[in-house]
């Protein structure tokens, strides 16, 4: 068989990647990245109030220069004979959209307008909305919606961004007549069609974020949307009934895409999904085995056999969606709002002297100031990791909670804050550092924890994503409070390959997504063993973990 190729396009919140894979045997070929330049110099932002919306010309840019760098030096007999393409993008990260399915962030009169671009995953301006979604969805005497979702709505999806955007801008709320997810919106615009009433929407998009459920005859109904509030009349009619899932052809490449990024218009564009979950499908999960995503926040994915889920309800994650990951099975995600963006705020705050007063140091010329603050910057986490793998346990009293970004799972509640107890005059930064990196896998192993209390077993785990691949004394904690072996997957870009596995099936390459997996799988380079001394430190320190966490949230709520 003559060798086929496959796209994968992957926008991560930082940048967006492409990858050219062979689809008979996982080869990548052709690779490129784009960094958003807007989102790189923090337009449209305010970490103030959690603010993080994106503006779609960075997309399109970077989808324009990712994929023709990727085809660089690449011969015709590759690019000839690329035959799909899929998309994954960050979630929920919607936009409103006019009738046309054009995000109104491109028009002239909202072109820098925040309310009117993507608003990111992260963005957790919506907190009170998906309160308020909570309390009406136990409250209100019809079904609870939220019951496919964990039974509990985050201030991270869709209809709570949505809600919010409509109270707080009215020029946005008369302009926009649906909203798109990201995942579904490039799809959209390479096959030329927009139309929000025909778009292909993601099955695991409005399964997992928007409430969506064949029980429910779709989303949730009008008279539960209008009670929420009235601003959402008329809007479910707007937007979908029908899902697809990831090996589902959307369509061909317009004459204008396929010429703007060098290919073929019989390419076939796949329907899109998210990061995530298509990144479990490119670390080859399988039945009960837990992938976990680590990156600035970490998606924890799990598929089940539907014959094997009957009518389980799993409480506390985020959602349990037929076909959200591999079609036909029941496809749960769980996660945490924050894993390496920990870190990065602790180096970012070690990084102050070197970005506020060195560069006032008149006797440092530029070249050198940039040179320190580029090596520290660098170094910072790797240094705080070799110095934390030589403390004994005896020596840190230090106990730290992770919720910096709030908490995913279990429970979902975006208004809770991080904590660090124990703190003494001999705290240094390696003691504190290894402290919020316990607090991270200790996050980690409640999600574990959650899954088993529900009665879903895990007979596994593999780590995909840069903390995965960068980090081993992390990866050494989160094995030991986990107190599993943990398998990382060998590919570089996990995440990308997984678009191209569903992007093999889209193009009839590989029949199913399972058989894609094996033909195009990098396997794993290497296994956390966890250190069974440490495991039973880690398991009284987690039990302290957990008391900490609950004193917090309930002063917080109180």
């Amino acid at each position: 068989m003559a060798d086929k190729y496959v796209i994968g396009l992957d926008y991560g919140t930082d940048s967006v990647r492409t990858v050219v894979v062979n689809a008979l045997n996982g080869e990548i070929v052709g690779t490129s990245v784009f960094e958003y330049p807007r989102w790189k110099k923090g337009l449209y932002c305010n970490p103030a109030i959690n603010q993080f919306r994106q503006h779609p010309l960075d997309y399109i840019e970077g989808m324009e220069v990712s994929v023709r760098e990727a085809l660089r030096g690449l011969g015709r007999d590759v690019i000839d004979n690329i035959e799909g393409i899929t998309v994954d993008t960050t979630g929920s990260t919607p936009v409103a959209v006019d009738r046309q399915g054009v995000p109104l962030s491109l028009k002239k009169e909202f072109k820098e307008e925040p309310d009117a671009m993507f608003i990111l995953w992260k963005d957790h301006t919506a907190v009170d909305e998906a309160a308020e979604i909570n309390r009406l969805a136990r409250t209100w005497g019809g079904e609870d919606y939220t019951k496919y979702e964990g039974g509990v709505y985050s201030s991270e999806w869709f209809w709570a961004k949505i809600l919010h955007v409509l109270r707080r801008n009215e020029k946005v709320r008369r302009n926009a007549w649906s909203w798109v997810e990201h995942c579904d919106w490039i799809p959209a615009l390479l096959t030329g069609e927009t139309d929000p009433l025909k778009i292909k929407r993601s099955r695991c998009a409005a399964g997992h974020k928007a409430m969506w459920h064949p029980d429910f005859n779709g989303l949730p109904s009008e008279e539960f949307l209008v009670r929420l509030d009235p601003l959402l009349a008329g809007l479910r009619e707007r937007l979908y009934k029908e899902t697809y899932t990831c090996d589902v052809v959307v369509g061909t490449l317009t004459r204008e895409w396929a010429e703007r990024l060098g290919l073929s218009t019989r390419v076939k564009v796949g329907a899109g999904a998210f990061d995530a979950h298509l990144g479990a499908v490119g670390g080859e999960i399988k039945p009960y085995q837990l992938v976990k995503v680590m990156g600035t926040s970490t998606c924890d994915m799990l598929i089940v056999p539907m014959e094997e889920a009957r009518d389980k309800l799993v409480k506390g994650i985020c959602g349990q969606v037929d076909g959200s990951i591999v079609p036909g099975m029941l496809g749960l995600e769980a996660g945490q709002s924050a894993f390496g963006d920990v870190y990065a705020w602790f180096s970012r705050l070690l990084m102050w002297p070197l970005e506020t007063i060195i560069p006032r140091m008149s006797w440092l010329d530029e070249k050198t100031i940039e040179r320190i603050r580029n090596e520290s910057s660098d170094k910072i986490i790797a240094e705080l990791s070799h110095h934390a793998l030589t403390l004994n346990d005896e020596e840190t009293a230090l106990l730290a909670l992770d919720w910096l970004n709030g908490r995913r799972t279990p429970f979902a509640n975006q208004e809770l804050k991080g904590a660090i107890t124990g703190l003494t005059l001999g705290s240094d930064a390696p003691r504190i550092f290894k402290a919020l990196v316990e607090a991270t896998a200790f996050g980690a192993k409640m999600i574990n924890d959650r899954f088993i209390e529900e009665g879903i077993r895990i007979e596994g785990v593999i780590a995909i994503g840069g903390v995965a691949k960068k980090n081993p004394y992390v990866m050494q904690v989160v094995a030991d409070v986990l107190n599993v072996p943990i398998k990382v997957a060998r590919s570089e870009q996990t995440v990308a390959l997984g678009s191209a596995m569903a992007a093999s099936v889209v193009a009839g390459i590989h029949p199913d997504i399972p058989t894609a997996q094996k033909a195009m799988g990098g396997g794993f380079e290497k296994e956390y063993v966890p250190n069974p001394h440490k495991a039973d430190k880690y398991r009284i320190l987690y039990e302290k973990y957990k008391k900490l966490g609950t004193f917090i949230e309930n002063e917080l709520t109180e």
